[in-house]
């Protein structure tokens, strides 16, 4: 084989070329030798970098660090800004200057004459291939006397044991420690050993161990039991063999929670192996603090306090300090609305982002026909952002590989079902070898084998992260949405394809969604992180888990703990409901098993001046108040002195002992109250610690607002009916007694809803009457939620529009839904929203009134008159399934999908429809192949009455008025 220069050759000639003309030369000159091979490639990294003499592009001045990655599978450990400076002196000398579109510039810096700060070249020539080179890192096992902070728990398949990762923060060192108890997954059954050795189906199966008697004590028959512990050798019998006996107990949980309920572990704690086992690492808790929450549950129960001591430690040993990446990829996109598919990875990664947390700044960009660098540098891109190019996406792909196995912790916003199947399926298309990947599936996610992986996506999804820890903040669960509502910084946006940006927007895009990713983790002192840990504490779920499970499955779990802690069965929902599924009330709403909340009929209008009343955390008190849980009400056993009825429902509850239910929920209520919340406020304490106990708190209230609402589910777990109707009554029972109360004391409730009372303009000795009226009689706290400026009412429950003092808006049951809207009905609304949020005086509010009407009369006539272009009347959906699959219900998006086809257009599952609705047969039309006459304008004005209609009844304006005005000024010729 011949030496032919490379084109880290070129690239390094070009580099050192005199302004005075040389740089053309030089350039032309060794790009005549660049062979053959080379030549595609070489032309683009001339476009990219514009240094070509025939293609030179104007690169204004600036400080971007850039480096070249030629044809390699997998280059050397990743350079640093330091280092990478040292490589350019030794390519260039401070006396060296380039042509650029603004003249000579001097190398100063370390910046080449190119703007960039960094010029990192590597020569594939010199690199062994990936064969070669250790890529693949080894587990790091967790030898005798090793700690860590226990973060996760998987079954390891090829060992055939549980494996627990244990992250040392000190040293920054993931450990896997591979079980050696012993112990093996099971279910249990109440037939008894002799019985079950008769059943050949199980006793025969390859997947058999042994068989143990235990005892538990059963709470719903209040009895000790013995039952039989079928063991078995691996997780995927249990599914197998359970449904071999008549009744199975505690054959429905992963074996990892199994695992982690049996051996009492708390992740997010610190754990040491010792010997074959692990054990916790104390941590010590003054004897101040205890006799604190001694005196805080003074009165308790004294499994309670016991309770409440063992718990402490959860709540003030500090979370770990994690290494984490943010990690988002860019796919090549044919045309606008195509969403490449995962499973198909048809097209190129041609970019990955790289946000850290120890201060990288990491763009991987691939060198392709067509790419530009680009004139114009974004105002915002980051000059610290160091960019590498590559000449092949394998070898991209192995160097995204290499460092995303290098952090403990990587962090994608949809990796689950994006990112990480695209990179995996991308990499195998390439030929990149399996055992290279470092990705592992489950059934629910993506994990790594080297570290963890949280998607961020699916833990802001979460209903009770998204309502109480961030009291729904965000609406919709994309980064743009979220970013904006918890940041305050947006997505970049753009109008093209990701495919047409120019190599410097791409960077500064790509970049930008790695550095949000990070930012939603570890802004306001890494809170979300914090959050995340103090729930798996709580929860007692794994970080993969708790990050991705709603928060039903977060109580599940801390209950189950508790039961095998206290060494209780674990009943099935089934015998719950079988032994106390029958309710006393009638429920009001269709399809519910009994009745629930109160919801007032709200008046029509404009109140100024609303003060919101709320029932603190109203049923979680109920539930402790009355020691409601699945086994006291109405109980196997109870002395009847201990028994106590429900109101209005006859139900009996048992007092003698503590529900189980009643007091986790209660505990987590009361420390919440009577600690946390005045911790996080105390000035003696240090910024530090008031945030991390302000976290703590904010942990606490999601788990116990979200309680009932677990409990009152027909599909969890530990369901009882009783409980949930019980809860209800009382609810329904002391909202009523305090409007009665707010009656006499000349209080005007204009709404209430569930636990909240809307209050005009109320007196404030009323208020706190009030509030100790409701603390004496029902042992409930009453705080004032929200002050609104005023409220309109539809008429309608849970229909309204409140305005704050300083402008904002709290819109319930109103809001034009985003997914699916036309841009200029968006628009449109906000528009009106704003009106009304500037209104401060019923003057003002009788002028807003006319300005939302004669803003509504615009909007009809725009319609009327096609004012509006293609691109806002737009509605875009994406198609979810190949279109023949489309065949009893035809959706209108899918309509448009099917003519796009007809005119040889392909469309793929993922792809988002841009159509227009228009008049004629199919009622709908692609953008494409729309014109703006052909709309259908009073499908438009339709949709526009459904947003706005609500909105005008609060307001008391009629749609009829809008549209006959305007239709009475047209037939007089006025607008």
């Amino acid at each position: 084989m011949t030496n032919q220069p490379s084109l880290f050759d070129f690239i390094k000639a070009a580099s050192k070329a005199s302004v005075r003309g040389n740089a053309a030369r030089k350039a032309d000159r060794v790009v005549e030798e660049v062979s053959e091979a080379n030549r595609s490639t070489r032309h683009v990294i001339e476009e990219i970098l514009g240094i070509a003499s025939s293609r030179r592009t104007s690169v204004e001045s600036s400080s971007l660090n850039v480096s070249l990655k030629q044809n390699v599978g997998v280059v050397g450990k990743h350079v640093d800004k330091t280092s990478t400076v040292n490589l350019l002196t030794s390519i260039t000398t401070s006396k060296d200057v380039v042509e650029t579109g603004k003249g000579p510039v001097e190398e100063s810096g370390g910046k080449t004459g190119y703007g960039f700060e960094v010029v990192k070249l590597v020569d594939s020539s010199k690199i062994p291939r990936y064969s070669n080179l250790e890529l693949t890192k080894t587990l790091v096992e967790a030898s005798n006397g090793v700690s860590g902070y226990l973060l996760d728990v998987y079954y390891d398949g090829s060992r055939g044991v549980a494996a627990v990762r244990l992250y040392d923060d000190k040293n920054n060192v993931m450990y896997v420690w591979f079980d050696a108890t012993g112990h093996k997954p099971y279910f249990l059954t109440d037939l008894p050993p002799d019985k079950l050795q008769g059943v050949k189906d199980i006793v025969s199966h390859p997947g058999f161990d042994h068989l143990e008697t235990v005892e538990k004590f059963d709470l719903l028959r209040w009895t000790k039991r013995r039952v039989t512990k079928v063991v078995v050798k691996t997780p995927d019998v249990v599914r197998v063999l359970r449904d071999k006996v008549p009744r199975a107990w505690e054959a429905n949980i992963k074996y990892h929670h199994n695992y982690i309920y049996d051996l009492q572990l708390i992740p997010g704690m610190k754990y040491r192996v010792v010997g074959k086992k692990l054990e916790p690492v104390e941590f010590e808790v003054s004897e101040e603090e205890k006799k604190k929450i001694i005196e805080a549950f003074k009165g308790e129960d004294e499994s309670t306090i016991k309770m409440a001591i063992e718990w402490l430690p959860i709540f003030e040993q500090p979370p770990p300090k994690m290494k984490m990446l943010a990690v988002d990829i860019e796919v090549f996109t044919p045309f606008k609305g195509r969403i490449p598919s995962a499973a198909e990875a048809s097209y190129p990664v041609i970019s990955v982002g790289f946000a850290s947390n120890d201060g990288l700044k990491l763009v991987f960009i691939l060198a392709r026909q067509g790419l530009v660098w680009g004139e114009k540098i974004p105002e915002a891109y980051d000059p610290e952002a160091i960019v590498e190019i590559f000449d092949s996406e394998r070898a991209l792909i192995l160097e995204t590989i290499r460092l995303i196995s290098n952090y403990p912790l990587v962090l994608t916003f949809n990796g689950d079902n994006f990112d990480f199947p695209y990179l995996y399926n991308r990499a195998l298309k390439l030929g990149i070898p399996k055992q290279l990947l470092p990705f592992r599936f489950t059934r629910t996610h993506v994990s790594l084998r080297y570290g963890l992986h949280i998607d961020l996506y699916k833990f802001f999804s979460i209903r009770a992260i998204q309502s109480y820890a961030f009291g729904n903040a965000y609406k919709e669960f994309t980064l743009d949405a979220i970013a904006q509502a918890l940041l305050g910084e947006k997505k970049i946006e753009i109008e093209t394809t990701i495919s047409d940006l120019t190599a410097i927007e791409l960077i500064t895009y790509n970049l930008r969604d790695a550095e949000l990713t990070l930012k939603l983790m570890t802004f306001n002192d890494e809170l979300v992180w914090k959050l995340i840990v103090l729930l798996m504490r709580i929860s007692k779920l794994p970080l993969e888990d708790v990050t991705r499970s709603q928060v039903s499955a977060w109580i599940k779990s801390l209950f189950y703990w508790e039961h095998r802690r206290r060494g209780y069965l674990i009943p099935t929902r089934e015998e719950i409901v079988q032994m106390k599924g029958k309710v006393k009330s009638t429920a009001i709403i269709k399809g519910k098993k009994y009745q629930g909340a109160i919801v007032l009929d709200p008046p029509s209008g404009v109140f100024f001046r609303v003060v919101v009343l709320d029932f603190a955390s109203l049923y979680p008190s109920i539930i402790k108040k009355w020691n409601l849980s699945y086994e006291t009400i109405n109980p196997a056993y109870c002395p009847e002195s201990k028994l106590v009825e429900i109101p209005s429902l006859g139900h009996k509850v048992c007092m003698a002992y503590p529900g189980l239910t009643a007091q986790i929920v209660g505990l987590l209520r009361d420390y919440r109250v009577k600690i946390y919340k005045k911790k996080a406020k105390d000035k003696s304490l240090s910024d530090v610690e008031r945030q991390w106990y302000d976290v703590v708190q904010s942990a606490m209230k999601v788990y116990i607002n979200a309680s009932y609402g677990v409990f009152g589910a027909e599909n969890f777990p530990l369901y009882a009916p009783p409980l949930a109707e019980s809860v209800t009554a009382i609810g329904r029972y002391a909202i009523t007694e305090s409007l009665k109360k707010a009656g006499e004391l000349g209080l005007k409730v204009l709404y209430g809803d569930t636990d909240s009372l809307f209050i005009w303009n109320p007196d404030e000795n009323g208020l706190e009457e009030l509030r100790r009226y409701v603390d004496e009689q029902f042992g409930l706290e009453l705080e004032i939620d929200k002050e609104y400026k005023f409220v309109t009412f539809s008429g309608l429950k849970k229909n309204y529009i409140g305005v704050y003092p300083d402008g904002s808006v709290d819109i319930k049951g109103l809001l034009v839904k985003k997914r699916n809207t036309p841009e200029f009905l968006k628009k449109e609304f906000k528009e009106i929203i704003a009106i009304l949020s500037s209104v401060n005086t019923a003057e003002e509010f009788v002028k807003a009134r006319e300005a939302i009407r004669e803003r509504l009369r615009k909007i009809y006539y725009k319609l009327k008159d096609f004012e509006y272009n293609l691109d806002e009347l737009a509605i875009r959906m994406a198609i979810t399934k190949r279109l023949e699959e489309y065949t009893k219900h035809i959706p209108q998006h899918v309509r448009a999908a099917l003519q796009l086809k007809r005119v040889g257009i392909e469309v793929l599952p993922g792809d988002v429809i841009t159509f227009v609705k228009v008049r004629g047969k199919d009622s709908v039309k692609p953008i494409q192949l729309a014109r703006l006459l052909e709309v259908d304008v009073e499908k438009y004005i339709e949709h526009v009455k459904s947003s706005f209609e609500q909105v005008l009844t609060a307001i008391s304006i009629s749609w009829d008025e809008i549209v006959g005005a305007s239709k009475l000024e047209a037939f007089f010729g006025k607008k």
